[in-house]
């Protein structure tokens, strides 16, 4: 089965973590809006795309065999001290000497996981960076609508993010362009997966670059959506499960889904999500996906399995397929 993740973060790395249970043929399609910590110094320093969310999506795929859990263990190590590398990831800083050095994102990207042992693939939604702007209210204590920038002004923001845009810095009116490689990827997946994440900032930017909406429109992949375990603070707070589909619908009217995700005990109104999922066409699969040790966090072996339920690969290997 080819499945194509499409997130950033640590909800892509659950997302990818699951699915290499089920198939090696696994291809993630990363966010590059991330402006923060030691990304967002790479970022403004050399020009590059911000390399973290790409660097947590290598590690999620990285082999288990010959060596590739020691290669992911330091690629995610973190310097501490106080000086000039102090929070900057190992992995982050081999990326950014990759992509200067080959000066192709993806190419550099393919080297590093030829490295980690990864037998799927890692590409970024766009080949340069972009920036993240939300529509938002409450910020000056009534429904004003304010304009706030970046993916950490968005992601901590203490109002109530209603919309976003995407464009490439110093180009506001010009919509990104597509990395090519991720497009093919869509466009041939078996199987396509949005969520869990950071809903404005990692799961939905992949609706605005047109060239990968319109290939999650074409696709004949059964396209499946894995809801967060909880809201968070500043982009979700107060949203029901429902009103996340709401709120991905609202950016990409034509989408069309095939099965929505949830966990069992996030769901504190189960008829009305699968109500809202038939809605879109989609059908809503309750499981406990949780892991009981890291709160806010999937567990891989039980999301595998919900998302075998929900492609009916259980019930194919039953009658032998």
């Amino acid at each position: 089965m080819r499945a194509v993740a499409l997130g950033g973060g640590h909800g892509l790395h659950a997302t990818l973590s699951a699915l290499r249970r089920i198939t090696p043929d696994v291809t993630a399609v990363v966010t590059v809006a991330d402006d923060g910590g030691s990304s967002g110094r790479l970022r403004r320093e050399l020009g590059l795309l911000p390399p973290g969310d790409l660097r947590q999506a290598l590690a999620a795929l990285a082999a288990a065999e010959d060596g590739g859990t020691l290669w992911a263990e330091v690629f995610q190590h973190r310097f501490g001290g106080s000086g000039a590398l102090t929070g900057h990831a190992v992995g982050n800083l081999l990326l950014a000497g990759l992509f200067e050095v080959l000066g192709d994102p993806v190419a550099g990207l393919d080297e590093a996981a030829r490295l980690l042992g990864v037998t799927g693939r890692v590409l970024p939604m766009s080949a340069e960076p972009l920036e993240i702007e939300a529509e938002v209210t409450g910020l000056e204590g009534g429904g004003e609508v304010s304009r706030i920038r970046g993916q950490v002004a968005v992601a901590s923001t203490p109002g109530q993010v209603r919309r976003i845009s995407l464009h490439a810095p110093g180009r506001p009116g010009e919509p990104p362009a597509a990395c090519r490689e991720a497009v093919d990827a869509v466009l041939a997946a078996d199987a396509v997966f949005l969520g869990p994440g950071s809903w404005f900032t990692s799961v939905l930017p992949h609706l605005l670059v047109p060239g990968l909406h319109d290939a999650l429109v074409r696709t004949t992949a059964t396209k499946v959506v894995i809801l967060n375990l909880v809201p968070q603070p500043g982009e979700t707070a107060g949203f029901s499960p429902e009103r996340h589909l709401d709120v991905l619908f609202e950016h990409a009217p034509r989408l069309a889904v095939d099965a929505v995700i949830a966990d069992r005990d996030s769901v504190p109104t189960p008829a009305r999500l699968r109500r809202a999922a038939a809605e879109l066409g989609a059908r809503a699969h309750l499981a406990t996906v949780a892991d009981p040790g890291v709160a806010g966090r999937h567990d891989p072996d039980a999301l595998a399995g919900c998302v075998r339920e929900a492609l009916g690969l259980t019930e194919r290997e039953r009658e032998g397929q």
